[in-house]
Protein backbone atom coordinates (compact mmCIF):
# COMPACT_ATOMS: atom_id res chain seq x y z
CA UNK A 1 0.00 0.00 0.00
CA UNK A 2 3.31 2.42 0.51
CA UNK A 3 3.41 2.25 -3.40
CA UNK A 4 -0.42 2.37 -4.24
CA UNK A 5 0.41 6.97 -4.32
CA UNK A 6 3.38 6.09 -6.94
CA UNK A 7 1.61 3.50 -9.15
CA UNK A 8 -1.42 6.16 -9.53
CA UNK A 9 0.78 9.09 -10.39
CA UNK A 10 1.95 6.92 -12.75
CA UNK A 11 -0.98 5.71 -14.38
CA UNK A 12 -2.36 9.53 -14.15
CA UNK A 13 0.71 10.81 -15.93
CA UNK A 14 0.73 7.56 -18.37
CA UNK A 15 -3.08 8.12 -18.82
CA UNK A 16 -3.04 11.67 -19.80
CA UNK A 17 -0.43 11.36 -22.63
CA UNK A 18 -3.00 8.36 -23.76
CA UNK A 19 -6.08 10.84 -23.53
CA UNK A 20 -4.36 13.49 -25.44
CA UNK A 21 -3.55 11.05 -28.23
CA UNK A 22 -6.97 9.58 -28.18
CA UNK A 23 -8.73 12.85 -28.84
CA UNK A 24 -7.64 13.25 -32.54
CA UNK A 25 -8.92 9.47 -32.85
CA UNK A 26 -12.56 10.38 -31.43
CA UNK A 27 -12.57 13.76 -33.31
CA UNK A 28 -12.18 12.46 -36.60
CA UNK A 29 -14.50 9.29 -35.80
CA UNK A 30 -17.44 11.70 -34.59
CA UNK A 31 -17.26 13.89 -37.65
CA UNK A 32 -16.80 11.83 -40.35
CA UNK A 33 -16.96 8.10 -38.92
CA UNK A 34 -13.21 7.29 -39.67
CA UNK A 35 -10.96 5.50 -37.44
CA UNK A 36 -7.46 7.31 -38.55
CA UNK A 37 -4.89 4.52 -37.99
CA UNK A 38 -2.23 7.21 -38.94
CA UNK A 39 -2.72 9.34 -36.72
CA UNK A 40 -0.19 7.42 -33.91
CA UNK A 41 2.52 8.49 -36.59
CA UNK A 42 1.24 11.94 -36.85
CA UNK A 43 1.97 11.95 -32.55
CA UNK A 44 5.29 10.32 -33.82
CA UNK A 45 6.46 13.37 -36.28
CA UNK A 46 5.00 15.97 -34.03
CA UNK A 47 7.66 14.42 -31.61
CA UNK A 48 10.51 14.89 -34.36
CA UNK A 49 9.13 18.43 -34.99
CA UNK A 50 9.46 19.46 -31.32
CA UNK A 51 13.50 17.94 -31.33
CA UNK A 52 14.35 19.58 -34.81
CA UNK A 53 12.66 22.93 -33.19
CA UNK A 54 15.45 22.45 -29.66
CA UNK A 55 18.32 20.92 -32.23
CA UNK A 56 18.16 24.90 -33.91
CA UNK A 57 18.55 26.65 -30.86
CA UNK A 58 21.59 27.79 -29.61
CA UNK A 59 23.35 26.10 -26.94
CA UNK A 60 23.04 26.89 -23.16
CA UNK A 61 19.36 27.87 -24.46
CA UNK A 62 17.16 27.32 -21.01
CA UNK A 63 15.02 24.41 -21.57
CA UNK A 64 12.01 25.99 -19.56
CA UNK A 65 11.99 28.45 -22.31
CA UNK A 66 12.37 26.56 -24.84
CA UNK A 67 9.49 24.04 -24.24
CA UNK A 68 6.97 26.49 -25.89
CA UNK A 69 9.14 26.90 -29.02
CA UNK A 70 9.24 22.78 -29.29
CA UNK A 71 5.41 22.55 -28.82
CA UNK A 72 4.74 25.35 -31.42
CA UNK A 73 6.99 23.08 -33.98
CA UNK A 74 5.67 19.69 -33.11
CA UNK A 75 2.01 21.43 -33.85
CA UNK A 76 2.80 23.19 -36.99
CA UNK A 77 4.43 19.59 -38.12
CA UNK A 78 1.58 17.74 -37.07
CA UNK A 79 -1.21 19.85 -38.08
CA UNK A 80 0.73 20.11 -41.98
CA UNK A 81 0.45 15.99 -41.81
CA UNK A 82 -2.70 15.57 -40.74
CA UNK A 83 -4.26 18.37 -42.99
CA UNK A 84 -2.54 17.24 -45.69
CA UNK A 85 -3.82 13.51 -45.26
CA UNK A 86 -6.94 14.37 -44.58
CA UNK A 87 -7.14 16.52 -48.34
CA UNK A 88 -5.21 14.30 -50.18
CA UNK A 89 -5.51 10.65 -48.78
CA UNK A 90 -8.96 10.54 -47.01
CA UNK A 91 -11.46 13.06 -48.77
CA UNK A 92 -11.30 11.62 -52.13
CA UNK A 93 -12.64 8.50 -50.58
CA UNK A 94 -15.29 10.18 -48.26
CA UNK A 95 -18.17 8.34 -50.33
CA UNK A 96 -16.71 5.18 -50.58
CA UNK A 97 -17.03 1.89 -48.83
CA UNK A 98 -15.34 2.45 -45.05
CA UNK A 99 -12.96 -0.79 -45.43
CA UNK A 100 -11.51 1.83 -48.43
CA UNK A 101 -10.25 5.01 -46.09
CA UNK A 102 -9.20 2.09 -43.51
CA UNK A 103 -6.98 0.63 -45.44
CA UNK A 104 -5.73 3.92 -46.81
CA UNK A 105 -5.16 5.05 -43.22
CA UNK A 106 -3.26 1.66 -42.45
CA UNK A 107 -1.40 2.51 -45.70
CA UNK A 108 -0.65 6.15 -44.60
CA UNK A 109 0.95 5.08 -41.45
CA UNK A 110 3.36 2.87 -42.93
CA UNK A 111 4.59 5.41 -45.28
CA UNK A 112 5.05 8.34 -42.71
CA UNK A 113 7.02 6.19 -40.37
CA UNK A 114 9.50 5.05 -43.40
CA UNK A 115 9.30 8.78 -44.63
CA UNK A 116 10.72 9.76 -41.19
CA UNK A 117 12.99 6.62 -41.04
CA UNK A 118 14.67 6.83 -44.38
CA UNK A 119 15.19 11.00 -44.03
CA UNK A 120 15.37 12.26 -40.85
CA UNK A 121 19.28 12.25 -40.00
CA UNK A 122 20.15 9.31 -37.87
CA UNK A 123 16.56 8.33 -37.35
CA UNK A 124 17.18 4.59 -37.32
CA UNK A 125 18.37 4.98 -33.60
CA UNK A 126 16.17 6.56 -30.83
CA UNK A 127 17.36 10.44 -30.84
CA UNK A 128 18.07 12.12 -27.37
CA UNK A 129 15.08 14.21 -26.21
CA UNK A 130 16.01 16.94 -23.32
CA UNK A 131 15.28 16.77 -20.13
CA UNK A 132 14.72 19.01 -17.24
CA UNK A 133 17.31 19.48 -14.77
CA UNK A 134 17.14 18.73 -11.16
CA UNK A 135 15.69 15.81 -8.79
CA UNK A 136 11.85 14.41 -8.63
CA UNK A 137 9.27 16.52 -6.72
CA UNK A 138 7.31 14.45 -3.88
CA UNK A 139 3.48 15.09 -4.07
CA UNK A 140 1.39 13.24 -1.44
CA UNK A 141 3.72 10.60 -1.56
CA UNK A 142 4.35 10.52 -5.29
CA UNK A 143 7.87 10.95 -6.56
CA UNK A 144 6.77 12.94 -10.07
CA UNK A 145 10.08 13.68 -12.22
CA UNK A 146 10.09 17.39 -13.43
CA UNK A 147 9.62 16.15 -17.09
CA UNK A 148 6.13 14.36 -16.14
CA UNK A 149 4.29 17.52 -14.57
CA UNK A 150 4.22 18.87 -18.21
CA UNK A 151 1.61 16.52 -19.18
CA UNK A 152 -0.04 16.78 -15.57
CA UNK A 153 -0.76 20.96 -16.56
CA UNK A 154 -1.26 20.35 -20.04
CA UNK A 155 -3.86 17.89 -20.15
CA UNK A 156 -6.41 19.28 -17.97
CA UNK A 157 -5.61 22.97 -19.94
CA UNK A 158 -6.05 21.38 -23.43
CA UNK A 159 -9.50 19.95 -22.01
CA UNK A 160 -10.57 23.07 -20.67
CA UNK A 161 -9.90 24.71 -23.75
CA UNK A 162 -11.34 22.66 -26.32
CA UNK A 163 -14.44 22.02 -24.11
CA UNK A 164 -15.30 25.83 -24.40
CA UNK A 165 -13.89 25.78 -27.97
CA UNK A 166 -16.97 22.65 -29.16
CA UNK A 167 -19.59 24.75 -26.93
CA UNK A 168 -18.83 28.25 -27.35
CA UNK A 169 -17.43 29.19 -30.20
CA UNK A 170 -19.23 29.18 -33.63
CA UNK A 171 -16.74 26.47 -35.33
CA UNK A 172 -17.43 23.98 -32.42
CA UNK A 173 -21.18 24.38 -32.64
CA UNK A 174 -20.83 23.41 -36.43
CA UNK A 175 -18.58 20.59 -35.43
CA UNK A 176 -21.37 19.20 -33.14
CA UNK A 177 -23.75 20.04 -36.02
CA UNK A 178 -21.85 18.03 -38.95
CA UNK A 179 -21.15 15.42 -36.41
CA UNK A 180 -24.58 15.23 -36.09
CA UNK A 181 -25.95 14.80 -39.67
CA UNK A 182 -23.80 16.56 -42.42
CA UNK A 183 -25.61 16.85 -44.98
CA UNK A 184 -28.26 19.07 -43.02
CA UNK A 185 -25.25 21.09 -41.59
CA UNK A 186 -24.12 21.88 -45.19
CA UNK A 187 -27.93 23.06 -45.98
CA UNK A 188 -27.81 25.24 -42.88
CA UNK A 189 -24.39 26.80 -44.73
CA UNK A 190 -22.09 24.87 -42.40
CA UNK A 191 -18.92 24.24 -44.15
CA UNK A 192 -18.66 21.08 -43.74
CA UNK A 193 -15.02 20.58 -45.31
CA UNK A 194 -13.46 23.03 -43.57
CA UNK A 195 -15.00 21.78 -40.27
CA UNK A 196 -13.40 18.29 -40.67
CA UNK A 197 -9.94 19.90 -41.22
CA UNK A 198 -10.15 21.60 -38.07
CA UNK A 199 -11.26 18.53 -36.39
CA UNK A 200 -8.06 16.70 -38.01
CA UNK A 201 -6.03 19.66 -37.00
CA UNK A 202 -7.26 19.95 -33.30
CA UNK A 203 -6.79 16.21 -32.80
CA UNK A 204 -3.25 16.84 -34.56
CA UNK A 205 -2.11 19.40 -32.33
CA UNK A 206 -3.27 17.44 -29.01
CA UNK A 207 -1.42 14.43 -30.27
CA UNK A 208 2.09 16.30 -30.53
CA UNK A 209 1.73 18.24 -26.85
CA UNK A 210 0.88 14.63 -26.22
CA UNK A 211 4.77 13.54 -27.84
CA UNK A 212 6.67 16.32 -26.43
CA UNK A 213 5.27 15.11 -23.25
CA UNK A 214 6.78 11.89 -24.37
CA UNK A 215 9.77 12.69 -25.08
CA UNK A 216 10.32 14.74 -21.57
CA UNK A 217 9.25 11.63 -19.67
CA UNK A 218 11.46 8.65 -21.59
CA UNK A 219 14.11 11.30 -23.00
CA UNK A 220 14.00 10.05 -26.45
CA UNK A 221 11.65 9.99 -29.20
CA UNK A 222 11.83 7.17 -32.27
CA UNK A 223 10.47 6.47 -35.71
CA UNK A 224 8.67 3.37 -33.96
CA UNK A 225 7.10 4.91 -31.07
CA UNK A 226 4.01 6.21 -32.76
CA UNK A 227 2.46 2.24 -33.63
CA UNK A 228 2.00 1.22 -29.86
CA UNK A 229 1.54 4.79 -27.94
CA UNK A 230 -1.30 4.89 -31.33
CA UNK A 231 -2.85 1.84 -30.52
CA UNK A 232 -2.96 2.38 -27.12
CA UNK A 233 -5.03 5.88 -27.68
CA UNK A 234 -7.20 4.35 -29.64
CA UNK A 235 -8.25 1.25 -27.03
CA UNK A 236 -8.12 4.60 -24.66
CA UNK A 237 -11.26 6.25 -26.87
CA UNK A 238 -12.97 2.95 -27.65
CA UNK A 239 -12.45 2.61 -23.60
CA UNK A 240 -14.17 5.58 -22.90
CA UNK A 241 -16.66 6.16 -26.19
CA UNK A 242 -15.68 6.56 -29.39
CA UNK A 243 -16.74 10.18 -30.51
CA UNK A 244 -16.74 11.58 -27.16
CA UNK A 245 -13.81 13.92 -26.39
CA UNK A 246 -14.00 13.77 -22.30
CA UNK A 247 -14.60 9.99 -23.25
CA UNK A 248 -11.47 9.61 -24.54
CA UNK A 249 -9.39 11.67 -21.62
CA UNK A 250 -11.20 9.48 -19.39
CA UNK A 251 -10.44 6.55 -21.17
CA UNK A 252 -6.80 7.24 -21.04
CA UNK A 253 -6.75 7.79 -17.27
CA UNK A 254 -8.75 4.52 -16.59
CA UNK A 255 -5.97 2.50 -19.13
CA UNK A 256 -3.35 4.25 -17.66
CA UNK A 257 -4.07 3.55 -14.09
CA UNK A 258 -4.97 0.01 -15.01
CA UNK A 259 -1.53 -0.59 -16.78
CA UNK A 260 0.15 0.41 -13.88
CA UNK A 261 -1.83 -1.16 -11.12
CA UNK A 262 -1.37 -4.82 -13.15
CA UNK A 263 2.07 -3.96 -13.36
CA UNK A 264 2.63 -2.72 -9.88
CA UNK A 265 0.26 -5.63 -7.97
CA UNK A 266 -0.14 -8.58 -10.46
CA UNK A 267 2.56 -10.12 -9.70
CA UNK A 268 1.99 -9.86 -5.58
CA UNK A 269 -1.24 -12.38 -5.99
CA UNK A 270 -0.81 -15.70 -5.38
CA UNK A 271 -0.47 -17.80 -8.21
CA UNK A 272 -0.01 -14.64 -10.44
CA UNK A 273 3.62 -14.01 -10.49
CA UNK A 274 4.59 -15.21 -14.25
CA UNK A 275 1.87 -12.34 -15.33
CA UNK A 276 2.99 -9.43 -13.56
CA UNK A 277 5.79 -6.47 -14.31
CA UNK A 278 6.39 -4.47 -17.18
CA UNK A 279 6.30 -7.37 -19.71
CA UNK A 280 2.51 -8.04 -19.00
CA UNK A 281 1.46 -4.58 -18.68
CA UNK A 282 -0.01 -4.47 -22.57
CA UNK A 283 -1.81 -7.39 -22.22
CA UNK A 284 -3.71 -6.38 -18.97
CA UNK A 285 -4.47 -3.19 -20.92
CA UNK A 286 -5.91 -4.92 -23.43
CA UNK A 287 -7.92 -7.55 -21.27
CA UNK A 288 -9.57 -4.48 -19.81
CA UNK A 289 -11.11 -3.24 -22.93
CA UNK A 290 -12.50 -6.42 -24.02
CA UNK A 291 -13.93 -6.42 -20.76
CA UNK A 292 -16.00 -3.39 -21.25
CA UNK A 293 -17.06 -3.94 -24.73
CA UNK A 294 -18.58 -7.12 -23.39
CA UNK A 295 -20.38 -5.44 -20.53
CA UNK A 296 -20.10 -1.66 -21.90
CA UNK A 297 -19.79 -1.78 -26.11
CA UNK A 298 -20.59 1.63 -26.25
CA UNK A 299 -17.93 2.65 -23.81
CA UNK A 300 -17.87 4.07 -20.30
CA UNK A 301 -19.16 7.49 -21.40
CA UNK A 302 -20.85 6.27 -24.63
CA UNK A 303 -22.71 9.15 -26.50
CA UNK A 304 -20.98 11.10 -28.70
CA UNK A 305 -20.51 15.11 -27.29
CA UNK A 306 -22.35 16.33 -30.05
CA UNK A 307 -25.72 14.39 -29.32
CA UNK A 308 -25.76 16.90 -26.28
CA UNK A 309 -25.68 19.76 -27.63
Amino acid sequence: MNELPQQLANGLILGAMYGLIAIGYTMVYGIVQLINFAHGEIFMVGGFGALTVYLWMPDGFALGAAVPLMILGGIVVSVAVATAAERFAYRPLRGAPRLAPLITAIGLSIVLQQIVWMWYPDAKKDHPFPQFEGGPIDIFGASIQRGDLFVLIAAPLCMFALGLFVTKTRSGRGMQATAQDPDTAKLMGVNTDRIIVMAFAIGAAFAAIAAVAYGLKNGQVGFRMGFLMGLKAFTAAVLGGIGNIYGAMLGGIVLGVAESLATGYIGDIPGMDLFGGGAWKDVWAFTLLILVLLFRPQGLLGERVADRA
